[in-house]
């Protein structure tokens, strides 16, 4: 399956882009100064790298799985409508990270997609890869199928949520996870939504999007994930226009809660002053 790169993007070719870009860009980069361990920006329609740091590690993306849990799912074509049961197998026994969707919720699969990417919901996620058909060792195997499909070199699942530190990946990777995560209408709805809701019992409970850039009128965004868990620090991915231009942004293991989106604004202001253009 194509990214829509042009045919460049082999991944020797990508090698050997970043051995250059290692050569080429250090000047550029000491002008940037990201927080984020690893990061990369790239031009979306050539995939030229404009920001490049650390992006060929190997390491712990977090809920940023749930964009390879979208497509697995959306490709399988199951009934979005079909009522899902949250139930206790689907409690982060990990982690014992809390969540708002209570044990016992009844929703649509297409709805328990939107709280995966909009608000990064765990169990619902987890929800999504049990139902799948042959269970959730079937999911992750898809998963990691998926990965060797669009020619992920470093990535590897072990879950649908993000919660295991063995889901790994480099920033190239995710860039290639963004491309194509960026072909599918419903993630790129989803991910990108302010906020949504659900009905329990008398209950409405919300769920805002985890990337507040999102509700940034000084950003156009048109795909959106964050993530975090101890081992992977504060994650950010996103497709948006910067310096009149569409990009995609990779930041990983931020080490403070608001500094992923201090490294996005970075790079947006960077990005408009080289060319000229103010958001």
């Amino acid at each position: 399956m194509g990214l829509g790169w042009g045919k460049g993007w082999t991944a020797g070719a990508l090698a050997a882009l970043g051995v250059a870009l290692g050569a080429a860009s250090p000047q550029a980069s000491a002008r940037l100064s990201l927080k984020s361990a690893s990061a990369l920006v790239l031009d979306q329609n050539t995939g030229q790298a404009l920001v490049e740091k650390q992006a060929a590690a190997v390491v712990p993306i977090a809920s940023l799985t749930k964009l390879m849990t979208a497509m697995v799912l959306l490709d399988a074509h199951l009934d979005p409508a079909e009522l899902l049961t949250i139930t206790s197998d689907d409690k982060d026994s990990l982690r014992h990270s809390r969540s708002r969707l209570p044990v016992g919720t009844r929703l649509p699969r297409e709805q328990a997609l939107l709280l995966a990417l909009v608000a990064s919901e765990n169990r619902a996620a987890h929800a999504l890869g049990r139902t799948y058909p042959g269970g959730l060792a079937n999911f992750v195997l898809a998963m990691n199928a998926k990965a060797r499909e669009l020619g992920l070199s470093g990535a590897h699942f072990e879950d649908p949520s993000g919660l295991s530190s063995g889901n790994v990946a480099t920033a190239w990777d995710l860039a290639r996870i963004i491309q194509a995560a960026y072909r599918y209408p419903e993630i790129r709805d989803f991910s990108t939504r302010p906020e949504t809701s659900i009905q329990t019992g008398r209950r409405t409970i919300q769920f805002p999007n985890t990337n507040a850039l999102v509700r940034n009128p000084r950003w156009t965004i048109g795909l959106s994930k964050t993530g975090y868990i101890e081992e992977a620090g504060r994650c950010l991915v996103m497709q948006a226009m910067l310096g009149n231009r569409p990009v995609l942004v990779i930041l990983l293991d931020s080490w403070g809660k608001y500094t992923r989106l201090g490294d996005a604004n970075r790079i947006k202001q960077w990005l408009e002053t080289r060319s000229g253009s103010k958001g």
